[in-house]
């Protein structure tokens, strides 16, 4: 039973002032809110060590790691509908145009300047933090376009038939995304994909960044895939043109989880996705569950996804629920996990500009309607879970505490490495609440959870 009570092939083609606010506020809280839902620089600092490493409850990194998988530099797979703009420097980028084709490719992520792997594994197993571990992409290669969407068609007998010459260059940039693909899995000890979705106010390389970070204390077991779309405009409107951009995305999206899910190398795919990036990916899949029920099969097999990681989900709560409980999107998903916080700032901005109601990365069990409590109450299912972090030490706004803090990034590391349930018993001790709601501490998972 899920908490929020209770699907062709594949197309090519597809056919004033804020309410309460006082005068002259507005355009200060809109500057504000792009800053509260932002990205990062150009370069930042590797993500703190989370605590399960840092207290030595677990290893970083198993002891049978293959040796190339052992540097400093991380080699991540990107798909993209950014427009591509060089830079001087000659590096690939992409910014904040919208794309109507795909672009798929690699880029190289330098931890700590050349760091050596002592270095790394001291870090990781102490918890010391050496400021000169910073991250750069010095490498971005684009391996392959699709044609622009929509491509053309024609109709016959009431059927969209699309252009056998298009068929083939779609077919052409598959097998050359399929072959760089099958490499990473050939290598990785898990033949699974690691697929981050980013927030409204990330560039290109901030992407990279979040992907390349939780990959290296996720163990490097898997693949990394960063799933970058047209955000951080900036400026009064940047909120704004982020959020469609994040709405023109969902139909690449969908395509590109769709088509990983098919390769049979492809056992399994972890999606983890952040403020903005939720809706975005919740809306794919749930459009996918719709196609793939449609055709009689079971969602679960057919797209592999294991686990499915809402972080701070800038979602309205009611859409929310309209979305993925109305269409089954349980039944789609081994496990599902959402993090919340009380003392996210930009969630909270975010509910005060578009009003409607709560938003689910502010979602408080204790201060919840009682129709929810009771519903909570009665869903008796450890595949899902919505955990609220109380502690303050979220970064600037309280946003992205799921890399930012080390006991809500150790959750992380449980969930999607270890597939641990909640519950001290399963060694994941989070202080239970009542149905699937939990909570998190900044001691955990060192402390034991009141009883």
């Amino acid at each position: 039973m899920s908490l929020f009570s209770t699907p062709a092939e594949p197309a090519l083609a597809v056919a004033s002032s804020a309410p309460g606010a006082p005068a002259g506020v507005v355009p200060a809280v809109l500057v504000v809110a792009v800053l509260l839902l932002g990205g990062c620089a150009t370069q930042r600092s590797l993500m703190p060590t989370p605590t399960l490493y840092a207290a030595g409850i677990e290893e970083p990194w198993a002891a049978t790691l293959p040796e190339d998988l052992r540097t400093a530099r991380v080699e991540v797979l990107y798909a993209t509908d950014r427009v591509p703009e060089p830079r001087p420097d000659g590096r690939l980028d992409y910014g904040i145009g919208r794309s109507r084709a795909l672009a798929v490719g690699e880029a190289t992520v330098d931890i700590g300047g050349g760091a050596s792997w002592e270095q790394l594994l001291e870090d990781a197993r102490t918890g010391i933090r050496n400021p000169t571990l910073y991250l750069d992409v010095p490498l971005v290669t684009e391996v392959a376009r699709t044609p622009d969407y929509p491509v053309p068609y024609t109709v016959v007998d009431g059927m969209p038939v699309v252009d056998e010459s298009v068929k083939q260059e779609f077919g052409r940039v598959a097998e050359a995304v399929e072959h760089r693909l099958n490499m990473r899995l050939a290598q990785s000890p898990r033949k699974e994909i690691l697929l981050y979705v980013h927030g409204v106010a990330n560039t290109f390389d901030d992407a990279l960044f979040t992907t390349a970070e939780l990959w290296h204390y996720l163990g490097r077991e898997f693949v990394p895939v960063a799933y970058t779309w047209p955000a951080g405009q900036g400026g009064v409107r940047g909120y704004t043109y982020d959020r469609e951009s994040s709405e023109f995305t969902v139909f690449h999206f969908k395509r590109f989880l769709d088509w990983l899910s098919r390769l049979p190398e492809v056992e399994g795919i972890h999606v983890i996705a952040h403020s903005r990036g939720t809706d975005v990916v919740t809306t794919g899949i749930r459009e996918l569950l719709i196609e793939v029920l449609a055709r009689g099969e079971v969602p679960r097999e057919r797209l592999k996804l294991r686990n499915v990681v809402l972080a701070a989900p800038d979602i309205n709560l009611e859409v929310a629920t309209m979305r993925t409980a109305t269409e089954f999107f349980s039944v789609g998903v081994e496990r599902v996990t959402m993090y919340t916080s009380p003392h996210d700032k930009a969630i909270g901005l975010a509910e005060f500009l578009f009003g409607g109601g709560l938003r689910l990365g502010q979602f408080i069990f204790r201060t919840a309607q009682d129709d929810i409590k009771e519903r909570a109450a009665r869903v008796q299912d450890d595949q899902q879970a919505i955990i609220e972090y109380v502690g303050e030490q979220g970064g600037s706004f309280g946003h992205n505490y799921f890399r930012t803090n080390p006991a809500v990034s150790s959750d992380l590391v449980l969930t999607v490495r270890y597939g641990r349930k909640p519950g001290a018993e399963n060694g994941r001790p989070l202080e239970h609440q009542n149905g699937i709601f939990w909570t998190i501490h900044d001691d955990y998972p060192l402390a034991k959870p009141p009883q």
